[in-house]
């Protein structure tokens, strides 16, 4: 009878893995929270464990919405406690999520200006060009002036459409966790 029992116990377990997107198992709700923090879960730090196995986890996902499901043992499940560990995790993935997001904007910013900048040199070593066979001055900026123009333009182009674009490798992870839903599970 045991047997058959821990047999039944292990399918359901399986089952409730398959059905959802992401699962994690854990033994209780302190396997999301890192050791080292003893504040109460409103505030506590995720464990790095948990945020390795998601990104892992969502990596293969769509970007529509994703449920992250934790199975909990059913004498450890305690709804009270669920509501702000839900509140928490919605907490940290949509503060990494904006700073992501802040960051990408400030690189596309200074790619701009950067651009601009370029522009700006590259229209004063055009400006000294005619002008470099009249004094060893003047053909020292144009000299100094076209490369570094192109430069600085380049770099700011690639801020825009390269850095800024692919420029966070968790950009991904946060735009899908910022919007997943989560679930609670007893095995």
């Amino acid at each position: 009878m045991a047997k058959e029992s821990h047999a039944s116990f292990l399918e359901e377990r399986y089952r409730l893995l398959e059905m959802s997107e992401i699962s994690i198992l854990t033994k209780g709700y302190d396997d999301i929270f890192s050791d080292f923090d003893p504040r109460n879960f409103s505030q506590r730090s995720l464990s790095e464990d948990f945020l390795f196995e998601a990104k892992r986890a969502a990596k293969d996902k769509n970007s529509g919405t994703i449920q992250l499901r934790f199975m909990v043992p059913h004498r450890m499940r305690n709804p009270e406690k669920e509501m702000v560990i839900k509140k928490r995790l919605h907490e940290h993935f949509r503060h990494h999520y904006e700073l992501i997001m802040k960051e990408k904007r400030d690189m596309v910013r200074k790619g701009i200006v950067m651009t601009a900048i370029g522009i700006l040199l590259l229209l004063a070593a055009t400006f000294a060009s005619p002008m470099q066979a009249k004094s060893f001055l003047m053909r020292l900026i144009f000299v100094t002036l076209e490369p570094t123009s192109w430069f600085i333009a380049w770099y700011g182009l690639d801020n825009i459409f390269s850095k800024a674009r692919h420029g966070n490798p968790d950009y991904d992870f946060y735009r899908k966790m910022a919007k997943c839903e989560i679930l609670f599970f007893s095995y």
